[in-house]
Protein backbone atom coordinates (compact mmCIF):
# COMPACT_ATOMS: atom_id res chain seq x y z
CA UNK A 1 0.00 0.00 0.00
CA UNK A 2 2.94 2.32 -0.46
CA UNK A 3 1.17 4.27 -3.18
CA UNK A 4 -2.14 4.73 -1.36
CA UNK A 5 -3.09 8.35 -0.98
CA UNK A 6 -4.79 9.63 2.12
CA UNK A 7 -8.20 11.17 1.55
CA UNK A 8 -8.56 14.23 -0.67
CA UNK A 9 -6.95 17.14 1.15
CA UNK A 10 -4.20 15.11 2.74
CA UNK A 11 -2.55 14.72 -0.64
CA UNK A 12 -2.74 15.63 -4.27
CA UNK A 13 -2.38 13.49 -7.34
CA UNK A 14 0.93 11.71 -7.40
CA UNK A 15 1.79 11.88 -3.70
CA UNK A 16 1.91 8.94 -1.36
CA UNK A 17 0.55 8.49 2.12
CA UNK A 18 3.94 9.29 3.60
CA UNK A 19 4.30 12.54 1.66
CA UNK A 20 3.05 15.90 2.84
CA UNK A 21 0.34 17.75 0.89
CA UNK A 22 1.89 19.95 -1.78
CA UNK A 23 0.76 22.61 -4.16
CA UNK A 24 -0.64 21.24 -7.37
CA UNK A 25 0.12 23.70 -10.12
CA UNK A 26 -1.81 21.78 -12.76
CA UNK A 27 -5.24 23.10 -11.63
CA UNK A 28 -3.84 26.57 -12.23
CA UNK A 29 -3.06 25.94 -15.89
CA UNK A 30 -4.16 28.87 -18.05
CA UNK A 31 -6.36 26.61 -20.19
CA UNK A 32 -8.49 25.42 -17.29
CA UNK A 33 -11.34 27.01 -15.34
CA UNK A 34 -10.11 27.73 -11.83
CA UNK A 35 -9.54 30.46 -9.28
CA UNK A 36 -6.39 32.25 -10.38
CA UNK A 37 -3.29 32.85 -8.28
CA UNK A 38 -3.42 36.64 -8.40
CA UNK A 39 -3.31 37.79 -4.76
CA UNK A 40 0.12 39.12 -3.80
CA UNK A 41 1.65 40.01 -0.45
CA UNK A 42 0.27 43.55 -0.21
CA UNK A 43 -3.30 42.52 -1.03
CA UNK A 44 -3.07 39.49 1.29
CA UNK A 45 -1.91 41.73 4.15
CA UNK A 46 -4.77 44.15 3.43
CA UNK A 47 -7.21 41.23 3.54
CA UNK A 48 -5.94 40.25 7.00
CA UNK A 49 -6.12 43.81 8.32
CA UNK A 50 -9.39 44.60 6.54
CA UNK A 51 -11.12 41.51 7.86
CA UNK A 52 -9.98 42.07 11.46
CA UNK A 53 -10.48 45.83 11.88
CA UNK A 54 -14.21 46.43 11.79
CA UNK A 55 -16.41 49.01 13.42
CA UNK A 56 -15.79 48.01 17.06
CA UNK A 57 -12.58 50.00 17.61
CA UNK A 58 -14.34 53.15 16.32
CA UNK A 59 -17.64 52.77 18.10
CA UNK A 60 -17.46 50.87 21.35
CA UNK A 61 -14.07 49.60 22.55
CA UNK A 62 -15.30 49.71 26.12
CA UNK A 63 -16.07 46.09 26.99
CA UNK A 64 -12.52 45.53 28.24
CA UNK A 65 -12.51 48.72 30.34
CA UNK A 66 -15.85 47.84 31.92
CA UNK A 67 -14.46 44.51 33.15
CA UNK A 68 -10.95 45.61 34.20
CA UNK A 69 -12.13 48.91 35.78
CA UNK A 70 -8.82 50.70 35.18
CA UNK A 71 -7.00 52.23 32.22
CA UNK A 72 -3.75 50.41 32.94
CA UNK A 73 -5.26 46.93 33.10
CA UNK A 74 -7.43 47.73 30.09
CA UNK A 75 -4.33 48.42 27.97
CA UNK A 76 -2.59 45.31 29.36
CA UNK A 77 -5.54 43.12 28.33
CA UNK A 78 -5.65 44.67 24.83
CA UNK A 79 -1.94 43.89 24.47
CA UNK A 80 -2.28 40.31 25.72
CA UNK A 81 -5.24 39.74 23.38
CA UNK A 82 -2.96 40.76 20.51
CA UNK A 83 -0.35 38.28 21.74
CA UNK A 84 -2.92 35.46 21.97
CA UNK A 85 -4.08 36.27 18.45
CA UNK A 86 -0.51 36.15 17.17
CA UNK A 87 0.10 32.75 18.82
CA UNK A 88 -3.08 31.39 17.23
CA UNK A 89 -2.03 32.83 13.88
CA UNK A 90 1.33 31.04 14.13
CA UNK A 91 -0.51 27.73 14.49
CA UNK A 92 -2.60 28.50 11.41
CA UNK A 93 0.56 29.39 9.48
CA UNK A 94 1.94 25.92 10.16
CA UNK A 95 -1.34 24.30 9.09
CA UNK A 96 -1.77 26.55 6.05
CA UNK A 97 1.72 25.95 4.68
CA UNK A 98 1.56 22.22 5.45
CA UNK A 99 -1.86 21.89 3.74
CA UNK A 100 -1.74 24.59 1.02
CA UNK A 101 -5.40 24.31 -0.02
CA UNK A 102 -8.23 26.84 0.20
CA UNK A 103 -10.95 26.32 2.79
CA UNK A 104 -9.29 27.14 6.11
CA UNK A 105 -10.57 25.03 8.99
CA UNK A 106 -12.66 22.89 6.65
CA UNK A 107 -9.48 21.60 5.01
CA UNK A 108 -7.70 21.17 8.34
CA UNK A 109 -10.59 19.13 9.80
CA UNK A 110 -10.96 17.04 6.65
CA UNK A 111 -7.26 16.18 6.66
CA UNK A 112 -6.95 15.51 10.40
CA UNK A 113 -10.32 14.12 11.46
CA UNK A 114 -12.10 13.02 8.30
CA UNK A 115 -15.25 13.89 6.42
CA UNK A 116 -17.91 14.21 9.14
CA UNK A 117 -16.26 16.93 11.32
CA UNK A 118 -15.45 18.91 8.19
CA UNK A 119 -19.08 18.65 7.08
CA UNK A 120 -20.40 19.84 10.47
CA UNK A 121 -18.10 22.85 10.32
CA UNK A 122 -19.30 23.63 6.80
CA UNK A 123 -22.92 23.12 7.86
CA UNK A 124 -22.75 25.62 10.75
CA UNK A 125 -20.56 28.17 8.98
CA UNK A 126 -22.35 28.24 5.64
CA UNK A 127 -25.89 28.27 7.01
CA UNK A 128 -25.58 30.37 10.18
CA UNK A 129 -22.26 31.90 11.20
CA UNK A 130 -21.04 33.54 7.98
CA UNK A 131 -24.43 34.80 6.68
CA UNK A 132 -25.59 36.06 10.10
CA UNK A 133 -22.31 37.87 10.79
CA UNK A 134 -22.37 39.51 7.37
CA UNK A 135 -26.03 40.50 7.78
CA UNK A 136 -25.23 42.31 11.04
CA UNK A 137 -22.38 44.20 9.34
CA UNK A 138 -24.68 45.25 6.47
CA UNK A 139 -27.29 46.54 8.92
CA UNK A 140 -24.55 48.45 10.80
CA UNK A 141 -23.53 50.08 7.52
CA UNK A 142 -27.12 51.24 6.95
CA UNK A 143 -27.29 52.67 10.49
CA UNK A 144 -24.14 54.78 10.15
CA UNK A 145 -24.78 55.77 6.54
CA UNK A 146 -28.18 57.26 7.45
CA UNK A 147 -27.25 58.81 10.83
CA UNK A 148 -25.53 62.00 9.46
CA UNK A 149 -28.58 62.87 7.35
CA UNK A 150 -30.95 62.46 10.28
CA UNK A 151 -28.74 64.64 12.49
CA UNK A 152 -28.69 67.30 9.80
CA UNK A 153 -32.50 67.52 9.78
CA UNK A 154 -32.78 67.57 13.55
CA UNK A 155 -35.04 64.52 13.38
CA UNK A 156 -34.81 62.56 16.61
CA UNK A 157 -36.87 59.66 15.28
CA UNK A 158 -35.37 56.40 14.16
CA UNK A 159 -35.25 55.87 10.39
CA UNK A 160 -37.91 53.59 8.87
CA UNK A 161 -36.98 49.97 9.38
CA UNK A 162 -37.75 48.97 5.79
CA UNK A 163 -35.59 51.80 4.45
CA UNK A 164 -32.65 50.63 6.57
CA UNK A 165 -33.03 47.07 5.30
CA UNK A 166 -33.19 48.35 1.71
CA UNK A 167 -29.94 50.29 2.17
CA UNK A 168 -28.26 47.25 3.73
CA UNK A 169 -29.37 44.98 0.88
CA UNK A 170 -28.39 47.53 -1.77
CA UNK A 171 -24.89 47.81 -0.30
CA UNK A 172 -24.61 44.02 -0.19
CA UNK A 173 -25.74 43.58 -3.80
CA UNK A 174 -23.39 46.30 -5.07
CA UNK A 175 -20.33 44.72 -3.45
CA UNK A 176 -21.47 41.22 -4.44
CA UNK A 177 -21.65 42.37 -8.06
CA UNK A 178 -18.06 43.61 -7.84
CA UNK A 179 -16.97 40.28 -6.34
CA UNK A 180 -18.72 38.40 -9.11
CA UNK A 181 -17.14 40.49 -11.87
CA UNK A 182 -13.48 40.19 -10.87
CA UNK A 183 -11.35 39.00 -7.98
CA UNK A 184 -8.81 41.71 -8.78
CA UNK A 185 -11.46 44.43 -8.74
CA UNK A 186 -12.87 43.28 -5.39
CA UNK A 187 -9.42 43.02 -3.80
CA UNK A 188 -8.55 46.51 -5.11
CA UNK A 189 -11.72 47.80 -3.43
CA UNK A 190 -10.66 46.04 -0.24
CA UNK A 191 -7.18 47.58 -0.42
CA UNK A 192 -8.73 51.06 -0.73
CA UNK A 193 -11.07 50.52 2.22
CA UNK A 194 -8.28 49.06 4.37
CA UNK A 195 -6.05 52.07 3.69
CA UNK A 196 -9.02 54.38 4.42
CA UNK A 197 -9.77 52.85 7.80
CA UNK A 198 -6.08 52.83 8.74
CA UNK A 199 -5.89 56.50 7.74
CA UNK A 200 -8.84 57.35 9.99
CA UNK A 201 -7.24 55.47 12.89
CA UNK A 202 -3.88 57.12 12.15
CA UNK A 203 -5.56 60.53 12.53
CA UNK A 204 -6.86 59.48 15.95
CA UNK A 205 -3.41 58.16 16.94
CA UNK A 206 -1.60 61.32 15.76
CA UNK A 207 -4.05 63.51 17.71
CA UNK A 208 -3.38 61.32 20.74
CA UNK A 209 0.39 61.74 20.35
CA UNK A 210 -0.04 65.51 20.12
CA UNK A 211 -2.23 65.49 23.23
CA UNK A 212 0.39 63.46 25.13
CA UNK A 213 3.07 65.96 24.03
CA UNK A 214 0.85 68.72 25.37
CA UNK A 215 0.67 66.97 28.74
CA UNK A 216 -2.81 65.45 28.65
CA UNK A 217 -1.73 62.26 30.39
CA UNK A 218 -3.87 62.36 33.50
CA UNK A 219 -5.47 58.97 32.80
CA UNK A 220 -2.24 57.40 31.52
CA UNK A 221 -0.02 58.07 34.54
CA UNK A 222 1.62 54.71 35.41
CA UNK A 223 1.43 55.53 39.11
CA UNK A 224 -2.37 55.86 39.09
CA UNK A 225 -3.64 54.15 35.92
CA UNK A 226 -3.87 50.78 37.68
CA UNK A 227 -5.84 52.15 40.64
CA UNK A 228 -9.20 50.47 41.26
CA UNK A 229 -8.38 47.56 38.95
CA UNK A 230 -10.84 44.69 39.21
CA UNK A 231 -9.90 42.08 41.79
CA UNK A 232 -12.37 39.44 40.59
CA UNK A 233 -10.42 36.90 38.52
CA UNK A 234 -13.54 35.92 36.57
CA UNK A 235 -13.95 39.52 35.42
CA UNK A 236 -10.65 39.27 33.57
CA UNK A 237 -11.86 36.17 31.78
CA UNK A 238 -14.81 38.15 30.41
CA UNK A 239 -12.42 41.03 29.63
CA UNK A 240 -10.28 38.73 27.48
CA UNK A 241 -13.38 37.45 25.74
CA UNK A 242 -14.39 41.05 24.99
CA UNK A 243 -10.88 41.95 23.86
CA UNK A 244 -10.40 38.97 21.57
CA UNK A 245 -13.64 39.58 19.69
CA UNK A 246 -12.30 42.67 17.80
CA UNK A 247 -9.29 40.59 16.72
CA UNK A 248 -11.51 37.92 15.17
CA UNK A 249 -10.91 37.27 11.46
CA UNK A 250 -7.14 36.71 11.59
CA UNK A 251 -7.66 33.11 10.39
CA UNK A 252 -9.55 33.86 7.17
CA UNK A 253 -6.59 34.21 4.81
CA UNK A 254 -6.29 30.40 4.84
CA UNK A 255 -9.66 30.32 3.05
CA UNK A 256 -8.00 31.56 -0.18
CA UNK A 257 -4.62 29.80 -0.05
CA UNK A 258 -5.00 28.51 -3.62
CA UNK A 259 -5.40 32.10 -4.87
CA UNK A 260 -2.24 33.40 -3.20
CA UNK A 261 0.87 33.96 -5.26
CA UNK A 262 3.60 31.82 -3.64
CA UNK A 263 1.52 30.89 -0.55
CA UNK A 264 4.50 29.30 1.21
CA UNK A 265 5.96 32.82 1.44
CA UNK A 266 3.00 35.19 1.28
CA UNK A 267 0.62 33.38 3.66
CA UNK A 268 2.95 33.57 6.69
CA UNK A 269 4.28 37.03 5.81
CA UNK A 270 0.80 38.53 5.36
CA UNK A 271 -0.41 37.14 8.69
CA UNK A 272 2.80 38.03 10.55
CA UNK A 273 2.59 41.61 9.27
CA UNK A 274 -1.18 42.02 9.51
CA UNK A 275 -1.74 40.82 13.08
CA UNK A 276 1.02 42.95 14.71
CA UNK A 277 -0.16 46.02 12.74
CA UNK A 278 -3.70 45.50 14.06
CA UNK A 279 -2.39 45.01 17.61
CA UNK A 280 -0.30 48.21 17.56
CA UNK A 281 -3.17 50.19 16.01
CA UNK A 282 -5.63 48.94 18.64
CA UNK A 283 -3.34 49.79 21.56
CA UNK A 284 -2.37 53.24 20.26
CA UNK A 285 -6.00 54.08 19.43
CA UNK A 286 -7.10 53.21 22.96
CA UNK A 287 -4.26 55.32 24.38
CA UNK A 288 -5.38 58.22 22.17
CA UNK A 289 -8.95 57.92 23.44
CA UNK A 290 -7.77 58.25 27.04
CA UNK A 291 -5.96 61.52 26.25
CA UNK A 292 -9.35 63.08 25.54
CA UNK A 293 -11.94 61.02 27.40
CA UNK A 294 -12.02 59.94 31.02
CA UNK A 295 -12.82 56.27 31.71
CA UNK A 296 -16.33 57.28 32.74
CA UNK A 297 -16.89 59.30 29.56
CA UNK A 298 -15.62 56.45 27.40
CA UNK A 299 -18.02 54.01 29.06
CA UNK A 300 -20.95 56.39 28.52
CA UNK A 301 -20.22 57.11 24.86
CA UNK A 302 -22.12 55.10 22.24
CA UNK A 303 -19.65 56.14 19.53
CA UNK A 304 -16.25 56.72 21.12
CA UNK A 305 -14.37 57.73 17.95
CA UNK A 306 -17.12 60.21 16.98
CA UNK A 307 -17.06 61.78 20.45
CA UNK A 308 -13.27 61.95 20.22
CA UNK A 309 -13.37 63.69 16.83
CA UNK A 310 -16.01 66.21 17.89
CA UNK A 311 -13.79 67.28 20.80
CA UNK A 312 -10.51 67.45 18.89
CA UNK A 313 -10.99 67.90 15.13
CA UNK A 314 -13.42 70.81 14.98
CA UNK A 315 -14.76 71.48 11.46
CA UNK A 316 -13.14 68.34 10.02
CA UNK A 317 -14.64 66.01 12.64
CA UNK A 318 -16.67 64.42 9.83
CA UNK A 319 -13.53 62.52 8.76
CA UNK A 320 -13.93 59.95 11.54
CA UNK A 321 -17.62 59.11 10.88
CA UNK A 322 -16.66 58.76 7.22
CA UNK A 323 -13.87 56.40 8.29
CA UNK A 324 -16.43 54.33 10.21
CA UNK A 325 -18.63 53.99 7.11
CA UNK A 326 -15.67 53.05 4.90
CA UNK A 327 -14.48 50.57 7.53
CA UNK A 328 -17.84 48.78 7.51
CA UNK A 329 -17.90 48.87 3.71
CA UNK A 330 -14.46 47.26 3.71
CA UNK A 331 -15.50 44.50 6.12
CA UNK A 332 -18.41 43.58 3.84
CA UNK A 333 -16.05 43.47 0.85
CA UNK A 334 -13.53 41.27 2.64
CA UNK A 335 -16.23 38.96 4.02
CA UNK A 336 -17.66 38.41 0.55
CA UNK A 337 -14.21 37.56 -0.83
CA UNK A 338 -13.34 35.11 1.92
CA UNK A 339 -16.68 33.61 2.94
CA UNK A 340 -17.64 32.48 -0.56
CA UNK A 341 -14.62 30.16 -0.70
CA UNK A 342 -15.94 27.85 2.00
CA UNK A 343 -19.10 26.65 0.16
CA UNK A 344 -17.00 26.48 -3.02
CA UNK A 345 -14.41 24.18 -1.39
CA UNK A 346 -17.07 22.12 0.46
CA UNK A 347 -18.90 21.55 -2.83
CA UNK A 348 -15.73 20.13 -4.38
CA UNK A 349 -15.81 17.44 -1.69
CA UNK A 350 -19.51 16.64 -2.14
CA UNK A 351 -20.49 18.35 1.11
CA UNK A 352 -22.49 21.04 -0.68
CA UNK A 353 -24.45 20.98 -3.95
CA UNK A 354 -22.15 20.50 -6.93
CA UNK A 355 -23.14 23.82 -8.50
CA UNK A 356 -21.51 25.73 -5.61
CA UNK A 357 -18.11 24.31 -6.58
CA UNK A 358 -18.21 25.78 -10.08
CA UNK A 359 -16.38 28.81 -11.52
CA UNK A 360 -17.48 31.38 -14.09
CA UNK A 361 -15.86 30.34 -17.37
CA UNK A 362 -14.65 33.86 -18.25
CA UNK A 363 -14.41 35.82 -15.02
CA UNK A 364 -12.97 32.97 -12.91
CA UNK A 365 -15.06 33.85 -9.86
CA UNK A 366 -17.20 31.46 -7.75
CA UNK A 367 -20.51 33.03 -8.85
CA UNK A 368 -22.87 30.27 -7.58
CA UNK A 369 -21.25 30.29 -4.11
CA UNK A 370 -21.52 34.09 -4.08
CA UNK A 371 -25.22 34.00 -5.02
CA UNK A 372 -25.81 31.33 -2.34
CA UNK A 373 -24.15 33.42 0.39
CA UNK A 374 -25.86 36.68 -0.61
CA UNK A 375 -29.27 34.98 -0.70
CA UNK A 376 -28.82 33.71 2.86
CA UNK A 377 -27.65 37.14 4.05
CA UNK A 378 -30.72 38.83 2.54
CA UNK A 379 -32.99 36.24 4.17
CA UNK A 380 -31.39 37.10 7.53
CA UNK A 381 -31.52 40.87 6.99
CA UNK A 382 -35.28 40.94 6.31
CA UNK A 383 -36.49 39.73 9.77
CA UNK A 384 -33.88 41.91 11.52
CA UNK A 385 -33.61 39.60 14.57
CA UNK A 386 -30.23 37.99 14.01
CA UNK A 387 -28.19 39.50 16.87
CA UNK A 388 -29.46 36.99 19.42
CA UNK A 389 -29.03 34.11 16.99
CA UNK A 390 -25.38 34.98 16.40
CA UNK A 391 -24.70 35.54 20.11
CA UNK A 392 -25.68 31.97 20.95
CA UNK A 393 -23.36 30.66 18.25
CA UNK A 394 -20.44 32.84 19.42
CA UNK A 395 -18.88 30.01 21.40
CA UNK A 396 -18.57 28.06 18.14
CA UNK A 397 -15.75 30.35 16.94
CA UNK A 398 -13.40 29.23 19.70
CA UNK A 399 -14.63 25.66 19.38
CA UNK A 400 -13.43 25.85 15.76
CA UNK A 401 -10.11 27.46 16.71
CA UNK A 402 -9.51 24.92 19.47
CA UNK A 403 -10.27 22.04 17.12
CA UNK A 404 -7.77 23.47 14.62
CA UNK A 405 -5.04 23.56 17.27
CA UNK A 406 -5.87 19.95 18.19
CA UNK A 407 -5.66 19.09 14.48
CA UNK A 408 -2.16 20.53 14.38
CA UNK A 409 -1.02 18.28 17.25
CA UNK A 410 -2.83 15.25 15.82
CA UNK A 411 -1.18 15.66 12.41
CA UNK A 412 2.23 15.98 14.07
CA UNK A 413 1.57 12.65 15.78
CA UNK A 414 -0.06 10.95 12.81
CA UNK A 415 2.21 12.29 10.07
CA UNK A 416 5.52 13.46 11.57
CA UNK A 417 7.14 12.84 8.17
CA UNK A 418 5.09 15.53 6.38
CA UNK A 419 6.97 18.60 5.24
CA UNK A 420 6.27 21.63 7.41
CA UNK A 421 7.79 24.82 5.93
CA UNK A 422 7.04 26.54 9.24
CA UNK A 423 6.88 24.58 12.49
CA UNK A 424 5.91 26.34 15.72
CA UNK A 425 7.16 25.27 19.17
CA UNK A 426 4.93 22.60 20.71
CA UNK A 427 4.05 24.81 23.68
CA UNK A 428 2.18 27.27 21.44
CA UNK A 429 -0.64 24.96 20.26
CA UNK A 430 -0.90 23.51 23.79
CA UNK A 431 -1.37 26.99 25.27
CA UNK A 432 -3.90 27.86 22.56
CA UNK A 433 -5.91 24.68 23.25
CA UNK A 434 -6.12 25.64 26.94
CA UNK A 435 -7.14 29.20 25.99
CA UNK A 436 -9.78 27.87 23.61
CA UNK A 437 -11.29 25.56 26.22
CA UNK A 438 -11.66 28.47 28.60
CA UNK A 439 -13.20 30.77 25.99
CA UNK A 440 -15.65 28.09 24.88
CA UNK A 441 -16.90 27.75 28.44
CA UNK A 442 -16.74 31.46 29.36
CA UNK A 443 -19.94 32.72 27.67
CA UNK A 444 -21.89 29.65 28.76
CA UNK A 445 -20.80 29.94 32.40
CA UNK A 446 -21.24 33.73 32.41
CA UNK A 447 -24.77 33.54 31.00
CA UNK A 448 -26.07 29.95 30.99
CA UNK A 449 -29.00 29.53 28.65
CA UNK A 450 -30.84 26.77 26.81
CA UNK A 451 -30.12 28.61 23.56
CA UNK A 452 -26.52 27.38 23.72
CA UNK A 453 -27.86 23.82 23.84
CA UNK A 454 -30.10 24.57 20.86
CA UNK A 455 -27.09 25.93 18.95
CA UNK A 456 -25.12 22.76 19.69
CA UNK A 457 -28.09 20.60 18.65
CA UNK A 458 -28.36 22.50 15.37
CA UNK A 459 -24.72 21.74 14.60
CA UNK A 460 -25.16 18.04 15.44
CA UNK A 461 -28.35 17.97 13.35
CA UNK A 462 -26.05 18.34 10.36
CA UNK A 463 -25.36 14.61 10.73
CA UNK A 464 -28.94 13.96 9.61
CA UNK A 465 -28.03 15.61 6.32
CA UNK A 466 -24.47 14.29 6.19
CA UNK A 467 -25.16 10.56 6.12
CA UNK A 468 -27.64 10.36 3.23
CA UNK A 469 -26.26 13.17 1.07
CA UNK A 470 -22.50 13.21 1.77
CA UNK A 471 -21.61 9.77 3.14
CA UNK A 472 -23.96 7.62 1.04
CA UNK A 473 -23.89 10.10 -1.89
CA UNK A 474 -27.66 10.10 -2.39
CA UNK A 475 -28.70 12.54 -5.13
CA UNK A 476 -32.36 13.55 -5.49
CA UNK A 477 -33.58 12.81 -9.04
CA UNK A 478 -34.04 16.49 -9.87
CA UNK A 479 -30.51 17.55 -8.86
CA UNK A 480 -28.83 16.69 -12.16
CA UNK A 481 -31.40 18.71 -14.11
CA UNK A 482 -31.20 21.62 -11.65
CA UNK A 483 -27.40 21.61 -11.70
CA UNK A 484 -27.32 21.67 -15.49
CA UNK A 485 -29.89 24.49 -15.64
CA UNK A 486 -27.99 26.63 -13.11
CA UNK A 487 -24.69 25.85 -14.80
CA UNK A 488 -26.03 27.23 -18.09
CA UNK A 489 -27.70 30.19 -16.36
CA UNK A 490 -24.57 31.28 -14.45
CA UNK A 491 -22.14 30.26 -17.23
CA UNK A 492 -20.01 28.20 -14.88
CA UNK A 493 -18.01 25.00 -15.09
CA UNK A 494 -16.34 22.67 -12.57
CA UNK A 495 -12.90 23.74 -11.40
CA UNK A 496 -10.26 22.19 -13.65
CA UNK A 497 -12.52 22.07 -16.70
CA UNK A 498 -10.62 22.61 -19.96
CA UNK A 499 -11.73 25.70 -21.90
Amino acid sequence: MATQRHKKYGSVEGTTQTESPKLNDDPHDDHKVHLKRQIGLFTATCLVIGNVIGVGIFISPKGVLRQTQSVGMCLVVWSLCGLITLLGALCYIELGTMIPKSGGEYVFFYTAFGSAPAFLFSWASNLILRPAGLAIVCISFADYAVAPFLEGTGNACDPPDNAMKLIAITCLLFLAMINGVSVNLSTNFNNFFTISKLTALAIIIVVGIVRIAQGYTEHLDPSTSFDDSATNVLAYGVAFYQGLFPYDGWNKLTYITEELINPYRNLPLAILMGVPIVTVVYILTNIAYFTVLSPGELLQSDAVAVTFSLRTLGPVAWIIPLGVILSIFGVITTSLILSTRLPYVAAREGHMPQILGMIHVRRYTPVPALVFLVSLVIIMILPGTIDTLLNYFSFVNWLVYGSSFIALLWLRYKHPEWERPIKVPLIIPILMIITSLYLIAAPIIDNPSLEYLFAALFILAGLIVYFPLAYYKYRPPFMDWLTLYLQLFFEVAPSGYNT
